[in-house]
């Protein structure tokens, strides 16, 4: 048995997808066996694994449940093997063979997802606390799967379901981005948890039923080709180069760098809502029908940053807020919600740093990412799309004056209910390298908000007082 930290390492299973019987002739086709990539997954196929974890604590004393590894393992063991029935392209790798234009997912009989079962006997208390802001980043690092990536292949997805005995547990997902966006990577996982709960494979209801026909998405700018050719040519020393290793342009978080959650409760988004539109007619803006939570919140929370992380005035030019649009309602014609890939564009809010530390940095980063949501609205999603991938890799950005968004409450992630109950904590991990904040809605439910963060500690003791104070003057 293999040691990493606190957790004990207790077998490596490979999962394969149950085989379909003769009852499913009566169920829509199989999926397919191999998946061409889209002009929307290009964007991502070397860009980091999105890491998740889902903390599920078990209540003892409820006559509902029940817990003991000889139940857990073999549920979710099973769980899983049906879900990638219906998730068939996730047991493959992707692959990019000389003699093929483009990569693609390809499942072949015998392929597997690997699941990682292990021990932990550390605080899970302190691991799924919301206030404490002593959790070092390194921590949650035992309870993550590794990917397997090399040059020629990656695997899909791949999990960890490591136990705190007497305690609760917690499912590791690392899913390759090129392959999920955060829609499908949900659909899969609440696909996952609801064979687990209700032991029946054909209980799937048709909001989480994979659509894979790739004849939905249209290249109607023509930016297959432009991916195509700047991913081959990525590597400036390897010119036409089908590596699949992921580039690792991040830094990787330093050793005081520490985990912190926040939660913007429904009345105090109101609060902020109303307290913003108050300030923006008094400085003369037009009056605005609809201020979106996602707006007033990301706003706040990219103020409260920028002023933790004391950026300097003197040397950064500007700040930027970059995030991603979910493209399937957006099209002409439309891609159903429950289309299996990426669909997503981004956009980028840009404010100068001296105006945003000003008395009135809330107001200029509310109309930063606003007009970001117009000019999508207004220029296309896909508008300015072909100089996306150089910047998604590129070294020359400076992170620090760069928040990016992972994350949407749309998502719905706390109602993952594997049967032992809701989620007592869901973290998306791989914000720690990105430098992301991550976004769901409220674990404690009634139209919150949670934002999680990684930053350095002196950083997040700054960031807690600036969100604290700010939101109890408001």
């Amino acid at each position: 048995m293999a040691h990493r930290n606190s957790v004990k390492v207790v077998e490596v299973c490979k999962v394969a997808p149950q085989p379909r019987s003769l009852a499913d002739s009566v169920t829509p086709p199989p999926p397919p066996e191999s998946l061409p990539l889209t002009f929307f997954d290009l964007l991502w196929l070397r860009f980091s694994p999105v890491q998740r974890h889902f903390f599920y604590e078990i209540n003892h004393n409820s006559s509902n449940t029940y817990f003991s590894d000889s139940v857990l393992i073999p549920k979710l063991r099973a769980s899983l093997s049906i879900a990638l029935r219906h998730f068939l392209p996730l047991a493959g790798n992707v692959i990019w063979p000389q003699s093929f234009p483009k990569p693609i997912l390809s499942y072949v009989q015998g392929d597997t997802v690997s699941l990682t079962i292990a021990e932990s006997d550390a605080d899970f208390c302190h691991l799924v606390s919301t206030n404490n802001f002593n959790i070092k980043a390194e921590e949650y690092h035992p309870l993550t799967p590794p990917l397997a990536v090399s040059h020629e292949r990656a695997a899909a997805v791949a999990f960890q379901v490591t136990i705190f005995p007497n305690r609760g547990f917690c499912i590791g997902t690392s899913m390759h981005h090129a392959i999920l966006d955060g829609l499908t990577s949900t659909m899969f996982v609440k696909s996952w948890a609801h064979i687990c709960k209700h032991e029946n494979s054909n209980l799937i209801p048709d909001q989480l039923k994979p659509l894979y026909d790739r004849s939905v998405v249209q290249d109607t700018a023509g930016l297959e080709p432009i991916f195509l050719n700047q991913l081959l040519n990525m590597d400036s020393d390897r010119p036409f180069n089908r590596c699949l290793m992921f580039v690792d342009h991040f830094k990787a978080p330093a050793e005081d760098t520490i985990r912190g959650t926040f939660v913007f409760t429904r009345e105090k988004i109101e609060a902020l809502r109303q307290s913003v539109k108050e300030k923006r007619q008094q400085h003369g803006h037009q009056s605005v029908q609809k201020l979106s939570t996602f707006c007033v919140t990301c706003a706040y929370v990219w103020i409260c940053s920028i002023k933790a992380k004391e950026i300097q005035i003197d040397h950064k030019a500007a700040v930027l807020m970059g995030f991603t649009v979910d493209c399937r309602s957006r099209l002409d014609p439309s891609i159903p919600a429950t289309y299996f890939g990426n669909c997503l564009s981004c956009s980028v809010a840009v404010a100068e740093t001296k105006v945003v530390l000003g008395e009135d940095g809330l107001i200029v980063a509310v109309n930063a990412i606003s007009e970001a949501i117009k000019r999508s609205d207004t220029d296309g999603v896909l508008g300015g799309l072909e100089n996306l991938l150089p910047l998604l890799y590129s070294t020359s950005i400076d992170h620090e004056s760069l928040l990016s968004i992972a994350g949407s409450p749309r998502f719905g992630i706390y109602g993952t209910d594997f049967g032992w109950g809701r989620p007592k904590k869901v973290e998306v991990v791989s914000i720690e390298k990105t430098g992301a904040m991550s976004l769901t809605e409220s674990k404690y439910g009634g139209g919150g908000v949670e934002v999680g963060l990684v930053l350095k500690k002196h950083h997040m003791e700054a960031f807690y007082n600036l969100f604290a104070k700010g939101l109890a003057n408001i």
